[in-house]
């Protein structure tokens, strides 16, 4: 393919080179440019000469942890970086994360659900970057400041309230699913997984950003699904 201007590089920095043609191709498809190194030194180096607009990082590389090179990468560049990785411990995941990391999915996992989290944190840096605020209806969002406003007064919002918020406004008018917004909110969602967290933060989200009586409702619910954001009548 074709590389172009508006094509966003991936950097994908594993040492089974499998998965590296298994992953790269499938990338391909959806459309990004992929480069690829097998060690956490040719990854850092990689990174160094190609600048990638994202960084898909296996934890268990044959010369550096992933997470040394993840806290290396984060030092010098502002690229997200997703961690890969079969382990599944709870202090793997914090780890990652707090070494920079922007998120976490475990191997083996379905492609079509990496894709949805790179697609996920594009979106967001997009929207960051293009427009600071937007607007639907009576419901305007600044996420630069994180302030709420509906109907011009302020709505004060938990962290979690607004990462919801945020989550469904890069989505408008799609249905996801209960099992992709808890591990965009909660990189952990096992921790989630036999409770009703996520319902709890959206009634009370719902309740904090309540629409006009003649019109529908912002977050609606998907029976057997998940939610979408609402963007008729706006």
């Amino acid at each position: 393919m074709t590389n172009n201007s508006n094509q966003k590089t991936i950097l994908l920095v594993d040492d089974d080179k499998d998965i590296v043609q298994t992953i790269q191709g499938n990338l391909v498809i959806d459309g990004y440019n992929v480069i690829s190194a097998f060690t956490g030194q040719g990854g850092i180096a990689m990174a160094e000469k190609k600048n990638p607009d994202l960084v898909l990082l296996d934890l268990n590389l044959p010369d550096l942890d992933g997470v040394a090179v993840c806290k290396i990468l984060r030092n010098k560049f502002n690229f997200p970086i997703i961690m890969l990785t079969a382990r599944d411990g709870l202090s793997d995941k914090v780890l990652g994360l707090k070494t920079g990391a922007d998120d976490y999915i475990v191997k083996p996992f379905d492609f079509l659900e990496l894709s949805a989290r790179i697609t996920a944190i594009f979106n967001r840096i997009e929207r960051t970057i293009v427009q600071s605020k937007q607007q639907f209806g009576d419901l305007e969002i600044n996420f630069r400041t994180r302030q709420v406003l509906m109907n011009s007064s302020t709505i004060k919002l938990t962290k979690t309230e607004f990462g919801l918020l945020e989550l469904f406004v890069t989505y408008p008018g799609k249905a996801l699913t209960r099992k992709f917004i808890e591990k965009q909110i909660w990189p952990d969602s096992k921790l989630y997984s036999n409770s009703r967290a996520l319902d709890v933060h959206i009634q009370r989200l719902r309740k904090k950003i309540k629409a006009k009586s003649d019109h529908p409702e912002y977050i609606v619910t998907i029976p057997g699904i998940g939610y979408r954001f609402n963007t008729e009548n706006r």
